[in-house]
């Protein structure tokens, strides 16, 4: 639970400190994929309740350090970063808190299972997916060594490598997702009609993890193209 006025505490030694702290908040959430799709793949509910429930409350935690960082943003005052692109930033961020609790309860509530043809690329999938959070995350934090540098120099050379190992893993997860609709495309006759639908559904989110990561990165490169 984020305690009361603990945005306005960050506040005082940076305003990137919030973004990160939620960006931090954000990973440590949407990790819990891995938990859930091994119970998917164990047939192990346990697992599944365990991580469904931590990617709910994270997803919540989340939303709540989102909210503090509005409300406590400062109007009308000189900060070394818009205003408006903190809050996308924001923005991309929390889609990728809120995927991971959609996938959760697209899964606990249809008690989704994966075809054994699946499930091995599938949890390549997935751990490529949450890798691309953990680079956004190490390309967020790299913004007070950027701002400390006036964006130039060799601090940007290194934030833009960054934001090119970023951009290579999400087009990995890209390639997976493809193969892993390729695969499910030859089992759809064994399939029920349902389980088809709701499982393409569930690739697509998962890559949405890592769309949303890769915009969080693009957004930060239109930042250093300013």
């Amino acid at each position: 639970m984020v305690a009361k006025g603990y945005i306005t505490g960050l506040f005082k030694r940076s305003p990137i400190s919030p973004l990160q702290e939620h960006m931090y908040c954000v990973y440590r959430s949407i990790k819990h994929l891995k938990l859930l799709f091994e119970g998917v793949n164990e047939a192990d509910q346990n697992k599944i309740t365990e991580a469904a429930e931590a990617l709910i409350k994270g997803e919540h935690e989340a939303d709540l350090l989102k909210k503090e960082l509005r409300h406590n943003l400062p109007r009308g005052l000189f900060m070394p970063i818009d205003r408006r692109d903190l809050l996308d930033v924001l923005l991309m961020q929390d889609q990728i808190a809120n995927q991971g609790k959609a996938i959760a309860r697209l899964i606990t509530g249809r008690k989704m299972t994966l075809p054994e043809e699946m499930q091995t690329l599938f949890s390549e999938f997935v751990t490529k997916s949450i890798n691309t959070a953990k680079q956004a995350l190490a390309v967020i934090n790299e913004l007070d060594e950027l701002l400390e540098s006036g964006f130039r120099g060799r601090e940007v050379e290194h934030v833009e490598d960054m934001l090119k190992e970023l951009g290579s893993t999400e087009s990995e997860t890209d390639r997976i997702q493809n193969k892993l609709k390729a695969v499910l495309y030859e089992l759809e006759d064994d399939l029920r009609p349902t389980d088809v639908m709701f499982t393409y559904r569930l690739i697509d989110w998962v890559g949405h993890v890592a769309d949303n990561a890769e915009k969080v990165g693009s957004r930060l490169q239109l930042m250093l193209a300013i």
